[in-house]
């Protein structure tokens, strides 16, 4: 349920709302908008006797909302959300573009990497420096070798850091040093790590799993959101099909399902769907065509000798020729 206060409500009005919502045995998350505030009731399993809560002063009126995810949906927040940090804006005007290697293997490579998306017009650098990896004998990261390379990134370049955590044990050290903190496919309903997500100050960007239908990613987004953590970026990575071409399938429309009934920000890994370089930019190409927000692409200066996924990296030449193709159908 939401509670719309009226125009002219004060903070205390809305706070009042907030705790007669607690006295109900629910939560209550304000949620200001342009012209109002609405505050969202969220723990309850059935209908909410709203009559308390009509009473109050600065309450215009209450709305039953639908969906089971709440926070997500645009029931609540009808305007898409912008996630800005310093001068990037996702979910903006332009789309945004995240590029780097798959895993941070030493100083040399990552600074060199950054700089070569850099200059070609990436805003954000991923990196892994822990890598939840298929085989336990594959390169596992760098861990906090490897965050402290990112910083030297972020320090030389003033690229944004994104990087992955993989369990509870490292989320806190990653959001020392990242500026948005990945939750893999694996780990998309790994419910105590999004709740952990949740309490972080920092932007997350939340894949979605290798078989999780659109409603379960967005319930896992509620997750997080739940716990007070509203700056959440969806990410469509593809899944698990019948078709063995590709490493895995990219859902178009996936993008077009989660704009037409959440608020958040949607970018596309097309590196790991397509798991060969040659598809990444006709799929980049199709995502922003159809409303992605931005693009999560890896790019190698040495792709034949990368420690993890050089296969589906993009060399600096063909990375250069995305952002243009990007750019232009942008405009």
């Amino acid at each position: 349920m939401l509670v719309i206060m009226k125009n002219d409500a004060t903070e205390e009005q809305v706070r009042a709302v907030i705790r007669e919502i607690e006295t109900l045995g629910y939560r209550g998350i304000p949620i200001p908008g342009a012209q109002r505030t609405a505050v969202c009731i969220i723990g309850n399993q059935g209908t909410v006797e709203d009559s308390s809560l009509l009473a109050l002063d600065g309450v215009k009126e209450t709305i039953r909302v639908t969906k089971s995810y709440k926070l997500v949906s645009k029931e609540t927040h009808p305007q898409p959300t912008v996630i800005t940090i310093g001068n990037v804006m996702i979910g903006g005007e332009k789309p945004v573009i995240m590029a780097g290697p798959c895993a941070i293997e030493s100083e040399k490579q990552a600074l060199a990497i950054a700089r070569i998306v850099k200059k070609y017009g990436a805003q954000v650098f991923r990196g892994g420096a822990f890598k939840p990896r298929t085989s336990p004998y594959s390169f596992q990261g760098l861990g906090e070798e490897g965050l402290k390379i990112l910083k030297k990134v972020r320090e030389e370049t003033d690229l944004l850091i994104i990087t992955e955590a993989i369990d509870h044990t490292n989320i806190e050290l990653i959001e020392r040093y990242a500026d948005i903190i990945q939750l893999g496919a694996r780990n998309m309903q790994n419910y105590s790590l999004l709740r952990q997500a949740g309490q972080a100050k920092k932007p997350i960007l939340l894949k979605r799993g290798f078989a999780a239908t659109i409603e379960e990613l967005l319930m896992s987004a509620e997750y997080i959101m739940a716990e007070g953590n509203s700056q959440v970026i969806l990410c469509e990575r593809g899944i698990r099909t019948f078709s063995d071409n590709t490493r895995n399938t990219l859902d178009l429309s996936a993008i077009l399902s989660i704009k037409e009934v959440s608020h958040l920000p949607v970018v596309v890994d097309p590196s790991h769907a397509a798991g060969r370089r040659e598809y990444v930019i006709p799929l980049s190409k199709g995502a922003i065509a159809i409303g992605a927000d931005g693009i999560l692409v890896e790019v190698h200066n040495d792709p034949l000798h990368a420690l993890s996924d050089g296969m589906q990296s993009l060399y600096p030449e063909q990375f250069a020729e995305l952002v243009k193709e990007v750019e232009a159908l942008a405009r």
